[in-house]
């Protein structure tokens, strides 16, 4: 078993492991000399990594994608985890490692999340559009990439099943806000929320770090869906073309704003309704990983999120701070005293030292 994961460096400690290089980049001090700035993952995430001395004879001694064993010091820079490489001890040939340790994935099985989508399909009541529903999940080489791909190569639910765990959320979601507004077609609802990221199948590259195909460089995956909808379509007999256009126009409009990348901004209520459902599951994944990447900060706040344009409260951090102390003990209540009970000399009255007849009085207690 692989040791260690990522997810357990620990500041100030010395590190000899196999990590995936998920990204390399030659960059210059200022005196001109390179350094070697990377990106090392496994299954449990991803830490930013610096070679800063003898880097000229190991540039060419490996690429993204291999496996490589490194020796190092984890430490918290600028409240952000880095990785500093002491020593590149050399690449790992893949037939000497476990996959299953090096790519994150979802924490469900992908097959248990496939069949509950399957069941989400059988449930739709219109039956062209389960039938197109069923055609996409029938083909095989389009199920196997359904529940492999990422949702995305860095912004939300990257990891391998991330796309349908996205989808099934989605799915939730419109299953409980449609019904709270009026004339929402469930149906179509669901068919927008299923197809809107199938192009995601075909444009992302995901065997090792994720990337993008060329196709998805070309295209991206709102163009690849629409082709992938066409084709599925001409084997469904009778399919209503104006049932296509909506379709076609959920999955050009999810992005919501034409800056985001949408062709069209969304122009019907399962469409809008789409589009919030999907920003809104995406966001809430984006501040989850966020908090889950900044474990080692000892601070409230991760550092800034490009993906949310803002930094993010770590809340229960945060509340432990600001937890207010314990209360302290009562003291104990004295037993309660009897008739019989003679005072103790601590309850008899303490006379006025300074008069006569304080004086007179404390010498006779005294005596007594």
């Amino acid at each position: 078993m692989k040791s260690p994961y990522v997810g357990e460096l620990q500041p100030n400690q010395v590190v000899t492991g196999v990590f995936l290089v998920q990204s390399k980049d030659i960059r210059q001090k200022r005196t001109g000399e390179p350094y070697l700035s990377l990106v090392l993952g496994d299954r449990s995430g991803d830490i930013d990594a610096k070679m800063w001395d003898n880097v000229a004879e190991v540039l060419e001694s490996f690429e993204r994608d291999d496996f490589l064993r490194v020796r190092g010091l984890m430490q918290v820079y600028q409240n952000r985890p880095q990785f500093t490489i002491h020593k590149i001890i050399g690449r790992v040939e893949e037939k000497d490692v476990d996959f299953a340790d090096y790519f994150p994935c979802a924490e469900r099985k992908p097959e248990e999340m496939f069949d509950e989508l399957r069941a989400v399909i059988a449930g739709v009541g219109n039956p062209h559009l389960r039938a197109l529903l069923d055609a996409f999940l029938d083909d095989e080489k389009i199920a196997v990439a359904y529940r492999t791909a990422p949702a995305a190569k860095s912004v939300h639910h990257a990891f391998l099943g991330g796309l349908i765990e996205h989808v099934l959320s989605l799915c939730t979601l419109a299953k409980m806000t449609a019904p709270h507004y009026k004339d929402i077609d469930l149906d179509l609802l669901l068919a927008g929320v299923i197809l809107h990221d199938i192009g995601k199948t075909q444009e992302l590259t995901y065997d090792r770090s994720f990337g993008y195909s060329n196709e998805g460089q070309l295209l991206g995956h709102i163009v690849i869906a629409l082709r992938m909808l066409d084709e599925k379509i001409a084997g469904v007999p009778g399919f209503p073309e104006k049932t296509r256009t909506l379709l076609a126009h959920m999955i050009v409009s999810h992005h919501g704003e034409l800056e985001f990348g949408s062709p069209r901004v969304p122009l019907f209520p399962e469409a809008l309704l789409l589009h919030h459902l999907d920003n809104m599951d995406s966001k809430m994944e984006c501040m989850r990983a966020a908090i889950a990447r900044d474990r080692l900060s000892t601070t409230s706040w991760t550092g800034y999120v490009p993906p949310l344009e803002r930094p993010v409260l770590k809340k229960a951090r945060y509340l432990e701070e600001e937890a207010p102390p314990a209360p302290a003990k009562p003291a104990p209540l004295a037993p309660p005293r009897t008739n019989n009970t003679p005072p103790s000399r601590e309850d008899r009255p303490q006379p006025v030292s300074g008069s006569l007849f304080g004086d007179k009085l404390q010498e006779a207690l005294r005596k007594s």
